[in-house]
């Protein structure tokens, strides 16, 4: 009987259930850190049809050869109908997170065609690698902002909604990027103290730590809470951006650097 062959690893012998794994100690790469990870909001922008979506894609184009950007689409009120249909037929959460991505993947198309012209290009997430020469072409690559965790979203406690939605997958995309912010493009100045669609008066935050805002454990908050956990891990993606895109000028600010709306930091 022949003996078994092995290679030689520091991995050969781990069982990959432990903490820190000696020997493997190193810094990853930052892949692409230039790139503009952009949120088009569902319900912030697409829902509301081209008299709010029309004036930002203008100012992506008008961006388009300064920066290099990938844009990202949310779900929108349809993906909520989505949930909360679903969540009445007591469907367990990763029925809910593969459902639920079919409708930021429409948006995705719809927001493709409507940049065809400038070099839009629709994207799946298996075409991820693929991103470094659609830039050297020149593309807008558009694609979900759903990850594709699907059936495999992990359970969430006292609630079927999936945690890891649009926001967690444009920033898990930075993330592996390497890209210090992410930008989330929505219909209000950025973070407040209250919802400011039904508090007017709420005071905005203009900057915050993820630990502040933890401690403040607002009702209402800007992002899904599953970022500001995978936030406290990251390597690179220390930053995430919102600004309001229909305030004419804002997004372009945002993709130019500037730190207008809201930042949230790691700490």
């Amino acid at each position: 009987m022949s003996e078994r062959n092995t290679i030689d690893s520091v991995l050969g012998d781990s069982p990959l259930t432990g903490g820190e794994i000696q020997g493997l100690n190193y810094d990853p790469i930052s892949m692409d850190p230039d790139v503009r990870v952009v949120k088009l909001g569902g319900q912030s922008l697409l829902d509301r049809g081209r008299a709010a979506l029309f004036p930002v894609l203008d100012e992506i184009v008008a961006a388009k050869d300064r920066h290099k950007m990938l844009l990202m689409c949310g779900g929108g009120t349809r993906a909520r109908h989505i949930y909360s249909i679903a969540s009445e037929l007591e469907l367990p959460t990763g029925v809910l997170a593969a459902l639920g991505g079919y409708v930021p993947m429409q948006n995705a198309r719809m927001v493709q065609m409507l940049l065809a012209k400038h070099g839009g290009l629709y994207m799946l997430h298996d075409d991820f690698e693929k991103l470094p020469l659609y830039f050297r072409l020149g593309c807008l690559p558009v694609m979900t902002g759903m990850p594709p965790f699907a059936y495999w979203e992990k359970p969430v406690e006292g609630t079927r909604i999936p945690s890891n939605r649009t926001d967690a997958g444009v920033y898990l995309s930075a993330e592996v990027m390497g890209c210090p912010r992410a930008i989330y493009i929505k219909d209000e100045e950025g973070l407040h103290e209250h919802d400011p669609k039904k508090h007017p008066d709420a005071k905005h935050i203009p900057r915050i730590s993820v630990a502040e805002l933890e401690e403040l454990d607002l009702p209402d908050l800007i992002v899904e809470r599953s970022v500001l956990e995978h936030m406290k891990r990251a390597r690179f993606c220390k930053e995430i951006q919102f600004v309001n895109g229909l305030v004419p000028g804002n997004v372009t600010r945002a993709l130019d650097g500037e730190d207008v709306g809201t930042i949230i930091y790691a700490d």
